[in-house]
């Protein structure tokens, strides 16, 4: 999922390369940061860098109101087609800087999607933002892929993804080739994904595309949201609570928007 623009030439097979995520345990855990954090549940939620907004209609479901931003219009494009009868508010902006008709109780933010600021600042810009449109006392609940990941997982790596799909499935055949270079001493991790989908001719479609990710320290996250005045309530290496090791390759935050000194 992206809040800058991006994912653009893979937007369409976004989903089936992301068949492993979870979207109802995730949102389920969601529910249980509200139940501990929270007076009541939220009403209003906004999903930012909601991709193909497998997130918010997984919310949604459960009785929501939903909105979802995202950076590219393609990946809305296919949040919009797969949500024609829900009553979604579809937004293409940037995360850094969106703007919304009001407030919202709570802003989840999922896959690593922050990591896709480049630059402390634009953290702190998201950070400033999200809290604008937070009610008081609202909940932000975002994830973070962590240094163990990035240099570990995907540092100089190189990854094939392929699909093999039975007679009976009706999705597009698709392979992807996936370079990652890291470079430690900027924190930042390039992404190099060649796309190969099989036509019904039998020939392929490639498409290429590169992406960046910043590997953040935890002080950085955590000095970016007491600097926008938020309270930290937790952070996670799973949907049940567990408390991050060294090892681990994704945080989950909980932080509460409080009032401005």
């Amino acid at each position: 999922m992206m809040g800058c623009e991006g994912y653009n030439a893979i937007a369409r097979v976004y989903d089936q390369l992301n068949a492993d995520i979870d979207y109802t345990a995730w949102s389920d855990f969601f529910e249980k940061c509200f139940d501990r954090f929270l007076p009541r549940r939220p009403e209003l939620i906004l999903d930012l860098a909601c991709g193909t907004g497998s997130m918010t209609l997984a919310l949604s479901k459960k009785g929501y109101d939903m909105i979802g931003i995202d950076g590219s219009a393609d990946m809305l494009g296919e949040a919009y087609a797969r949500a024609i009868d829900k009553q979604i508010l579809w937004l293409q902006q940037d995360m850094r800087a969106f703007e919304l008709y009001g407030t919202v109780g709570a802003v989840t933010c999922c896959l690593d999607s922050l990591n896709y600021l480049l630059t402390p600042e634009d953290l702190s810009k998201c950070f400033a933002t999200v809290h604008n449109y937070l009610d008081p006392n609202g909940l932000f609940l975002f994830d973070m892929n962590t240094p163990y990941k990035f240099s570990e997982i995907y540092g100089n790596n190189a990854y094939i993804l392929e699909e093999e799909l039975t007679e009976e499935e009706e999705r597009i055949p698709i392979y992807c080739g996936w370079q990652n270079t890291f470079d430690p001493k900027t924190g930042i991790c390039d992404f190099d994904l060649s796309l190969f989908e099989e036509l019904p001719d039998g020939t392929y479609r490639r498409s290429d595309e590169h992406q960046q990710e910043r590997c953040y320290q935890k002080a950085e996250i955590l000095q970016a949201l007491s600097l926008n005045h938020f309270e930290l309530l937790g952070v996670w290496s799973d949907f049940r609570f567990s408390q991050p090791t060294d090892t681990s390759e994704r945080w989950y935050f909980a932080a509460r928007a409080i009032k401005k000194q």
